[in-house]
This record gives C-alpha cells, structure tokens and sequence, in this order.
C-alpha cells in the first residue's frame, strides 16, 4: 500500500501543484468568480470557508475510484441500519484502499465505524451517483 505524502515534503507540494485538492480547487473558484468575497461580506470574515476547505482537502486527499465490485457492494450495503460483521470487514477494507489510511488501533470500533469511517464511504459514493 502507498504511503500518504507528508505535508513537509517537496513532493506533496509538487503533487499539489498538480493534481491540486478538492478543497483548494473550490476555493480558487469560488475566489475568481467573486463567490469568496460576497459570502464574506454577508457571514463576516469567519464563514466557515476555512473549515470546509480544509474538510474537503481531508477526505479526497488522495483518494482512489472505486471498483465496479467496491461500487456495488456499497450500492447495497452503505445504507443500511444495521451492519453485520462481514460487511463491516468489506467496508473497512475499501475505506483502507480508496482512502489509503490506516484503521485505527484500540478506541472504539462501532463509534469510529458511525462517526468516520461510514460519513466519509456515504460523501464520497455520493460522487458516483
């Protein structure tokens, strides 16, 4: 597995530079388009834009599409009330491959799986529909 680039390095930055953030990218958007500039005229200097950037550079960093088999597999399941124990596996498993991040040690599992790992499978497949 890839290791994520760090922040501090030549390469991030140049990375960057190419494929930009999501989050970068709205902002340059929403800053040519003078979008920026109204909201913080009529929110004050403290909108929420900051945050939000940073959100979206946080969950897309880096991510990888999904399989057709990932694709349909979270078509059925991500939905879902109540996830049984193979299907927690399988989402775990894609959220480590299309994310390219580590599951966490220790802490509690359900409550990562509700808080993060879930939100973020859901934002994201929300991309393919």
């Amino acid at each position: 597995m890839e290791r994520p680039l760090d922040k501090r390095t030549k390469a991030y930055k140049e990375w960057v530079e190419r494929y930009g953030e999501l989050g970068n990218k709205v902002e340059k958007f929403t800053t040519a388009t003078g979008i920026k500039k109204a909201v913080k005229f009529l929110a004050g200097e403290d909108c929420g834009c900051d945050e939000r950037k940073e959100k979206l550079n946080e969950v897309y960093r880096g991510a990888k599409c999904l399989t057709e088999q990932e694709y349909n597999f979270l078509e059925a399941n991500l939905y879902k009330n109540k996830i049984n124990i193979p299907n927690q596996t399988e989402l775990k498993n894609i959220w480590i491959r299309v994310f390219n991040k580590k599951f966490p040690d220790g802490g509690c599992t359900s409550c990562f799986f509700r808080n993060t790992l879930v939100p973020d499978l859901k934002r994201y497949f929300e991309k393919y529909k």
